[in-house]
C-alpha cells in the first residue's frame, strides 16, 4: 500500500483528495490498523470528534471518531473508534439542523440538516462486522464523516446564506492554498 502512517497530516480545502471518492478496503491488516492508529492521533491533536481517511489523503472507506461520552476530565480522549467500509441507513425521517465544523475548513462552522438518527454498519480493526443505531451527535458525526468518504463537504450541505456569510472564509481557504 506504500502509506507511512507517520506522514500523514489533515488536509485542508481546497485539496483535491478531499473530493474524491474513497475506495473499500479490502482486507484489514496491519498497514490499515497503521493508518487508523494515527488518524486517532491527528483527531485527538486537532480536538475533533470524527476523521475520514480522505482527510489524511488515503483513498479508503474509513474513518475515526472520538465519542463524546469518551472525553473525561482526567484523561482527556479515549481510545477512538474505527470504522472500516461503513454503510449507512437511515432509521429517522425527521430532519434536524445543527452547525457542524470539519478539521478540513478550520473556522468555519455552518448550520447543516440531516436526519437525526441513523444505523451505521462497518468492520472494526478486526475485520469483525459491528452495527449500531445511534440518534444524537454521534449519528450526525457519522454522516459528516460518511460524507467526506463520497467527496462531500459541509459547504456543500450549507444554505445559501451560509454560503454567503461564509464566501471570505472558503475564499481565504483556498487563496491560502495557493501560497
Amino acid at each position: 500500500m506504500g502509506i507511512d502512517p507517520a506522514q500523514l497530516h489533515i488536509l485542508r480545502y481546497p485539496d483535491p483528495a478531499l473530493r474524491r471518492k474513497a475506495a473499500p478496503i479490502d482486507t484489514v491488516d496491519e498497514a490499515v490498523r497503521a493508518v487508523a492508529r494515527r488518524m486517532i492521533e491527528l483527531m485527538h491533536e486537532a480536538e475533533g470528534v470524527g476523521l475520514a481517511a480522505p482527510q489524511v489523503g488515503v483513498p479508503w472507506r474509513l474513518f475515526v471518531t472520538q465519542p463524546p461520552e469518551d472525553v473525561r476530565d482526567h484523561e482527556p480522549f479515549g481510545p477512538g473508534r474505527v470504522y472500516i467500509n461503513p454503510a449507512l441507513d437511515i432509521v429517522s425521517k425527521e430532519l434536524e439542523v445543527r452547525e457542524e465544523g470539519c478539521l478540513s475548513l478550520p473556522n468555519i462552522r455552518v448550520d447543516v440538516r440531516r436526519p437525526s438518527a441513523v444505523t451505521i454498519t462497518a468492520q472494526d480493526l478486526e475485520g469483525r462486522t459491528f452495527s449500531e443505531t445511534r440518534d444524537d451527535l454521534m449519528a450526525r458525526v457519522w454522516q459528516h464523516e460518511f460524507d467526506h468518504l463520497n467527496g462531500v463537504l459541509i459547504i456543500d450541505r450549507m444554505s445559501p446564506m451560509d454560503r454567503i456569510a461564509r464566501r471570505k472564509d472558503i475564499r481565504d481557504l483556498e487563496r491560502a492554498s495557493r501560497q
